[in-house]
């Protein structure tokens, strides 16, 4: 299981503390004092931001702290994304509280090297950069921090153990088959002439005369390399290609094969069999994958459980754009 110190890391990256700087390039045009009908607008506004659309356990959250999450979660205001789009971020954050409370109920708190850990992570994501929050930011950050202790509490003694992960690859060996690849070398030109007449020196040509040619002749980026492009599989290139390349033998070089970036001449450098990933390589990823299924689980679980027993409201009439509830 992961450590606490991996798990209470900034998931939502430096968005929350970029709020603020990215408001202040874009000041409020115009100049001067209101006009009637602007103050009429800014008051309805301010109205529609103070609309109460949760109330957990008797606290209330209204749109201006829905703003301040989409803010804190995806670095953007919240009018710059589409219902569906909003209507999950709002399902999300109806999520946030309803965990943050249960955490404050079951008297779960953080140390202060757990805060100070977290920010200074923060603070890393953005390069170093230190920025200073408002007082609603601070409150957001921790307790988005006291939510992410939570749920590692919860799901921290989850195991996986090796007979699940035997299940898991017996049924999906198909995932775990790696496909036949080869390594594939070209010298590309810009003329069909020239192509045929350095064809022609290739006859016969050893790996290392190749890559001499392929040196001096080639204009393609991978020159440099002896004209050696990477290891492929099929369906990596472009099939206008790949059917003169697979076909090759080992060591075997193309006739000159025409396309849209000029003409090439390849040469199949090595065949790599296909192979099934054994159930010990294999295993590692597995375990990561299940162990994350079973965690989500978890907590989807615990949070249909706590649903039921806080007391909890949302009104997505009040939000001030169209709630889309999810069918899925």
């Amino acid at each position: 299981m992961k450590k606490m110190r991996d798990v209470l890391r900034p998931r939502t990256g430096f968005c929350i503390l970029t709020a603020g700087i990215l408001l202040s390039f874009f000041p409020s045009c115009g100049s001067g004092k209101p006009g009637p009908r602007d103050s009429a607008t800014t008051a309805a506004e301010r109205q529609k931001q103070n609309r109460v659309v949760l109330k957990v356990a008797g606290a209330n959250f209204t749109n201006e702290d829905f703003d301040r999450y989409v803010r804190a979660t995806v670095g953007e205001k919240s009018s710059a994304f589409s219902a569906p789009a909003l209507s999950r971020l709002f399902d999300a954050f109806v999520e946030e509280k309803i965990f943050f409370k249960r955490a404050q109920n079951q008297g779960v708190t953080l140390t202060e090297d757990e805060k100070t850990g977290y920010l200074s992570r923060l603070e890393s994501a953005m390069g170093g950069t230190k920025t200073t929050r408002t007082p609603a930011e601070e409150t957001a950050l921790a307790e988005r921090l006291l939510v992410e202790k939570y749920l590692y509490l919860l799901v921290k003694d989850l195991k996986v153990d090796d007979k699940e992960i035997s299940s898991y690859y017996n049924q999906n060996k198909g995932d775990y088959l790696q496909p036949e690849k080869a390594q594939v070398s070209q010298i590309l030109l810009a003329t069909e002439g020239r192509a045929s007449q350095v064809r022609d020196r290739l006859n016969n040509a050893t790996e290392d005369q190749f890559r001499a040619i392929a040196r001096a002749e080639s204009t393609g980026p991978e020159s440099v390399k002896g004209g050696v492009m990477g290891v492929f599989s099929a369906g990596q290139l472009p099939p206008e290609l790949e059917k003169f390349i697979f076909p090759l033998k080992e060591g075997e070089i193309s006739r000159v094969v025409e396309s849209s970036y000029g003409y090439h001449i390849f040469r199949l450098d090595k065949k790599i069999e296909g192979r099934l990933v054994t159930q010990a390589e294999a295993a590692p990823s597995i375990r990561s994958k299940l162990l994350d299924q079973k965690s989500k689980q978890a907590i989807a679980d615990h949070l249909v459980v706590i649903k039921s027993a806080l007391d909890w409201k949302s009104t997505t009439e009040n939000l001030t754009f169209a709630y889309q509830r999810n069918e899925t």
